[in-house]
């Protein structure tokens, strides 16, 4: 069986998913807050901070996707897949903010994929085929299609029924500037013109192959049509030329794609079957050949994208040696890992390095390292994520919050926010008005009610002897230094 010839893509179904969002920890970063010299700034595209490790992730972005930047005045390094960065720092220091702001950088046809490093020894597969899958999602091929597509102003729907009413037919008129074309419509196209709601007048785009209708928007000439328009309708002129044209489209899909759509017999639906399974070696083999053949033919393209491995001292031994094999393959993207330990023993040894990683791949690695925010970028952040959360908060509940974050940690401080919220409405609706904008008061009773970590010890601590399971030895020095006595909240 010639596996490599019944090899498809998919793309048609691809083309119809669709993301949902929601406001996240990072759905603030829309970028890396970079200037067209790759310059940062101070606080710009959600991004506060950091600067020199924000302008080195630009450095490589730049070299991994010079579109991505309106300025081409830096000379770009071609063919950068196989390299990998390390984003080094303590907790809180935004590695993974700028890993985010890079995938927002490099937009959405560069493949970007995001993985904790224990995901791989939670999944129902090899750790080693959980590396590889996450690999090849971080790849794409950029594939380019000749099809042909009618395209015009509609002027007149007809649709007629046969004597029985089991049948219908019509014919649909079509016109540009320059000519007027009648095309006979079969049941299924009828039911393509119902669905999208076409009337006369409208503007739309057949493609011949799938039969594929879609409303581009409504005729000029048409715009005082009052019954028939709404807040969403888009006006255009009136296409010119030839109704049938020829037309390149192109798209982007991963590599890990094309493997679930020909490894398993339901194609493009096993991506929605939530557990894919592993994939074979065999049929791997044939798509890269099959995606090779292509690439020479001149209908695709490869588009090295970024996986990004978030903790990365979490993977053992084993995953080690397979990454820094994996890296020099020729289908390997850029890999940016991030950690927070320092020197500390590798996972599945006895031996201790740097971050967690063995010496062979540290080699290969660029490290780019994160520092503390001073208390006026925490309040930067601060105000970014009250607007990102839609919350309102005073200027001394603000000045608090600072100091919470700079003896308790910032994320402690931000998850504040909206807790201290819902006491503050709680607050205006027993007092039967005020102010819903979040004051000192709100903040201190949030406060009471969940420990940050070092409270969290000093707690442990009190209640010795009376937990089930307790190793007391060393707890002296568990979160040294984040115990806070400097505030008397409660």
């Amino acid at each position: 069986m010639d596996i490599g010839a019944g090899i498809t893509t998919g793309t048609a179904e691809l083309r119809e998913a669709t993301k949902m969002e929601r406001i996240g920890v990072h759905s603030h970063i829309t970028g890396l807050g970079l200037d067209d010299r790759l310059e940062p700034r101070p606080n710009s595209q959600g991004m506060v901070g950091q600067l020199r490790a924000r302008k080195a992730a630009g450095v490589i972005l730049r070299m991994l996707s010079p579109s991505s930047f309106s300025s081409s005045t830096v000379p770009i390094a071609p063919g950068l897949s196989g390299r990998a960065i390390l984003l080094a720092g303590p907790p809180s220091t935004g590695k993974t903010a700028i890993a985010r702001g890079m995938a927002a950088t490099l937009g959405p046809d560069v493949p970007f994929t995001s993985i904790t490093a224990s995901e791989v020894y939670s999944l129902s597969m090899s750790k080693t085929e959980a590396l590889t899958q996450a690999l090849r999602r971080s790849i794409g091929v950029r594939i380019r299609e000749e099809e042909e597509v009618v395209e015009g102003e509609v002027v007149e729907i007809v649709v007629e029924r046969g004597i029985t009413g089991s049948g219908k037919s019509g014919r649909v008129i079509l016109k540009t500037t320059d000519m007027e074309t009648v095309y006979e419509m079969g049941g299924k196209m009828i039911d393509e013109m119902t669905k999208e709601k076409v009337l006369a007048g409208d503007i739309i785009s057949i493609t011949k192959s799938s039969g594929r209708i879609t409303k581009l928007g409504r005729s000029f000439s048409h715009s005082r049509d009052f019954s028939l328009l709404s807040p969403s309708t888009t006006f255009l002129p009136t296409p010119s030329g030839e109704i049938l044209t020829r037309r390149t489209t192109t798209h982007t899909v991963s590599l890990h794609e094309i493997d679930i759509i020909n490894s398993r017999t339901q194609g493009f639906l096993a991506l929605f079957a939530g557990d894919t399974g592993e994939v074979a070696a065999p049929l791997r083999a044939q798509i890269d050949v099959k995606v090779g053949e292509w690439r020479e033919e001149g209908k695709a393209e490869l588009v090295t994208g970024v996986l990004f491995i978030d903790e990365v001292h979490m993977l053992d031994m084993e995953c080690f040696s397979f990454l820094n094999r994996a890296l020099e393959g020729e289908l390997a993207p850029l890999v940016v890992m991030a950690s927070n330990r320092g020197v500390t023993r590798i996972r599945g040894t006895e031996m201790r390095g740097p971050h967690g990683l063995p010496p062979d791949l540290l080699d290969r690695l660029l490290i780019v390292a994160t520092s503390k925010y001073a208390s006026d970028e925490v309040r930067q952040i601060i105000k970014i994520r009250c607007q990102e959360e839609d919350v309102e908060v005073g200027p001394d509940a603000e000045d608090l919050l600072v100091e919470i974050a700079g003896d308790a940690g910032m994320r402690y401080a931000l998850g504040l926010i909206a807790v201290s919220q819902v006491v503050a409405r709680k607050r205006v609706q027993s007092s039967s008005g005020g102010s819903e904008a979040v004051e000192v008061e709100d903040l201190r009773r949030a406060y009471g009610c969940f420990m940050d970590p070092g409270r969290s010890v000093q707690w442990l601590k009190e209640q010795q002897g009376s937990l089930l399971v307790e190793e007391i030895t060393g707890s002296e020095n568990i979160l040294q230094g984040q115990i806070s006595d400097k505030m008397d909240l409660v």
